[in-house]
């Protein structure tokens, strides 16, 4: 297999973090970030619908509900919203958030996370030859936001803006485990995983699937934090069972751990000299 390009200080932070990443992780804290009004109406009012959104899938009547709206209002600015990507339907046909998010957010230069997850992906394709992703929740599915695929042979290739259902593997595993108890209980109806494989993440601070997204390809995870401590994203590594194994989480667990602490150490130490 061709080698990845990358320079020794992307393998430094694996020496000196991996031991660190067995710690575990932490429970996440809430925040409160108050009203805020920019003095345009309808923008204000369609950030109200987003907000509400980002707690997961919502009726027309939940909206109105969470936002204060209007029945009309509410529901001309959801299907609005529908028709730019930025909101989408669910198999209930409820609202929820769309696929936009994560295309403006693979393509953006800005963004902290993507800026810094390139170097890491690297690194962890090089230290254990299977393809690495990153993932972003939204609603009840999950988007992959950063990818880099294993160059040849047999391996789990995931594309970026790839959306996928958030009731089977590890990526899953790691952004629903710290989340509310009743959005918890929502995805667990129809999971492959169960309450207490969730507990256990939680515990150890990583999570493994086996033949739960695809018969054949077993995948890691581990939580990447925001400055809050929220778990915002997902690092993983995925391929094929026959060569990862049937305990993957034995062998690459603690390099998947020390990858997403690493990014959440970068997250707040950027986090911090801004304000945030």
């Amino acid at each position: 297999m061709a080698q990845s390009s990358h320079t020794a200080a992307d393998h430094t932070w694996f020496d000196d973090a991996i031991h660190q990443a067995r710690l575990g992780s932490t429970d996440e804290t809430s925040h409160d970030e108050g009203d805020t009004h920019s003095g345009v109406g309808v923008l204000d009012k369609t950030v109200k619908i987003l907000d509400a959104l980002e707690a997961g899938p919502s009726t027309l009547g939940q909206l109105v509900a969470a936002t204060g709206l209007a029945r009309p209002t509410a529901h001309r600015l959801a299907t609005a919203l529908e028709r730019h990507r930025f909101v989408c339907r669910d198999e209930h046909g409820r609202f929820t958030l769309g696929s936009r998010f994560a295309e403006l957010a693979a393509a953006a230069g800005e963004d902290r996370l993507l800026t810094a997850a390139g170097p890491i992906l690297r690194t962890l394709l090089s230290r254990t030859g299977e393809s690495a992703q990153i993932f972003r929740r939204q609603g009840e599915h999950r988007v992959c936001i950063a990818a880099l695929d294993r160059p040849s042979g047999l391996r789990d290739s995931i594309p970026v803006g790839a959306v996928l259902p958030m009731q089977a593997g590890a990526a899953s595993q790691i952004l629903l485990a710290w989340d509310a108890p009743e959005r918890i209980h929502q995805i667990l109806m129809r999971a492959t995983f169960s309450a207490a494989r969730l507990a256990d993440v939680r515990k150890r601070g990583w999570a493994e699937s086996i033949n739960e997204h695809e018969q054949g390809v077993c995948s890691i995870s581990a939580p990447i934090r925001n400055p809050a401590g929220q778990v915002m994203a997902a690092i993983s590594i995925s391929g094929p069972v026959e060569r990862m194994s049937r305990a993957p989480g034995r062998h690459y667990a603690p390099l998947v751990m020390a990858a997403g602490k690493y990014l959440t150490d970068n997250l707040q130490r950027v986090g911090g000299r801004l304000g945030v």
